[in-house]
Parts: C-alpha cells; structure tokens; sequence
C-alpha cells in the first residue's frame, strides 16, 4: 500500500540546506569569541593575589605589565627579570605613557616601592597599581 503525501517533497542530497549550516556557525562563532575574550583576560603563568580596594577605576590602554609574585619575582609581560634587568627593559620600551604594577597582596611595600621608583627614573610618566573590587 502506497499512502501519497503532496505536502512532503524530497530532498536531494546534493544540496546542503543553508539555514542549519548558518545556525551552526554562528553558534560556533559566538563560542570562540566568548572563550578568546576570557583567555585573553588572564595571564598564564603567573599567579597573585590583587589587593581588594573600595576606589579602584578601570585603566583602558596600557604599553607593558609589571607582575610582581609574593616570592618577590618580577616579571615584565611574562619574563622573569631581574631588578637591573627591568632598568633597562623599560627605558626600551617604544612607549613609555604609563605603566601598570601588578603586586601580589602578600608582597612588601618595600618591593612595590621599588619598582616604582625605577619606572619613574626610567622616564614613565604614569604607574599605576592594579587592583581588585572590593563588594
């Protein structure tokens, strides 16, 4: 017995249907990009704890990160560097506008002083300290 359904046509499988292939791509699309901006935001590799502050404001552009760990190791970007070596990996910096102290909590203010210090005679003309918000 052979039923006729005139409402059902059938597909030829050559053609590949445009509306789930765009669906699955935009989807996909949306993923990466959520997972880029969250990778994007962490720096691997280097673990501390930023001190909470109740003032703390955004800071846009920034030239060079300088990370300092609770064992006192500096690092600019992501290379450990010596206090001597950090001298002269910042006067050779191509933009010297300003710089941002990443500092564990459980750092000495002496250390943090002392990076200041040396970005200042280094040239840079705004250090700032980063922060978490405090709720």
């Amino acid at each position: 017995m052979r039923f006729n359904f005139p409402r059902l046509k059938v597909i030829d499988s050559r053609f590949i249907e445009a509306v789930p292939l765009a669906n699955c791509v935009l989807l996909l699309l949306v993923f990466f990009l959520l997972t880029w901006s969250y990778s994007a935001q962490t720096q691997a590799g280097i673990r501390i704890n930023l001190p909470k502050a109740v003032t703390s404001e955004t800071f846009g552009a920034r030239s060079a990160v300088i990370t300092i760990t609770r064992e006192k190791v500096l690092y600019l970007g992501s290379d450990a560097v010596s206090p001597q070596e950090l001298v002269s990996r910042i006067e050779a910096l191509p933009k010297k506008d300003s710089i941002l102290i990443k500092a564990d909590k459980g750092t000495s203010l002496d250390r943090v002083v002392e990076v200041w210090d040396i970005c200042r005679e280094a040239g840079i003309r705004q250090v700032n300290i980063a922060t978490t918000q405090a709720r």
